[in-house]
């Protein structure tokens, strides 16, 4: 399919053929979720965690004697039933990662970058240059574009002055074309691609 190219500043430059094996496919929910719940789990920090019997700070001595007092048998205050007692069965710091074939991440990506052809949600920009570094200048370009909500993905190397400025714009985010994965592509509303990224991901998935 081909697509047109536009510059920052709203003027045409030309066409780019995109491949109907990455950007054609019939989108599936259930691989593009699979993938989402891969990345969360891998981002999340799993560092929550109670205190054991172990671990809490309280006499181990017999609370009081086993008979005669017409009360139930207990040992030590550091059981969980009592006041400032342990956690029974709770958190521990682990990790939350689990394993996903690389073959279904790679599936994912171009089933994530199909849904947001479908949905004509993909801008092409001929390349992602900023002549310096305002913010002010790049958000009224963006403004001119329709662009209030977005994920720029560029070539290897981002442009300095893009990034600094683009930085400070509210809903917008800048990845080099290492960093592109389902998630952020699908949390923002518009993918904008640099020339630069599309043939980067034609060679990637080739």
């Amino acid at each position: 399919m081909d697509l047109k190219v536009t510059t920052l500043d709203g003027k045409d430059a030309g066409k780019v053929s995109l491949s109907d094996a990455i950007f054609g496919l019939e989108p599936r929910e259930d691989i593009i979720a699979r993938v989402i719940r891969w990345q969360l789990a891998k981002k999340q920090q799993g560092t929550h965690q109670s205190l054991t019997r172990g671990e809490v700070a309280r006499t181990g001595s017999k609370m009081y004697k086993q008979k005669g007092t017409g009360r139930a048998r207990h040992h030590s205050a550091r059981a969980p039933q009592f006041r400032g007692g342990a956690k029974a069965h709770g958190p521990v710091s682990r990790s939350h990662a689990h394993d996903l074939p690389k073959q279904v991440r790679a599936l994912g990506l171009r089933h994530a970058l199909s849904a947001k052809i479908k949905a004509d949600d993909v801008i092409i920009i001929d390349d992602l240059v900023a002549k310096e570094a305002k913010t002010k200048a790049l958000a009224g370009a963006f403004a001119s574009l329709g662009l209030t909500n977005a994920l720029f993905i560029g070539g290897a190397e981002l442009d300095g002055n893009f990034k600094l400025a683009a930085r400070n714009i509210p809903n917008v985010d800048v990845l080099p074309i290492q960093g592109i994965n389902v998630y952020d592509i699908l949390r923002r509303g518009k993918l904008v691609l640099s020339k630069a990224a599309v043939e980067a991901l034609e060679e990637r998935f080739k």
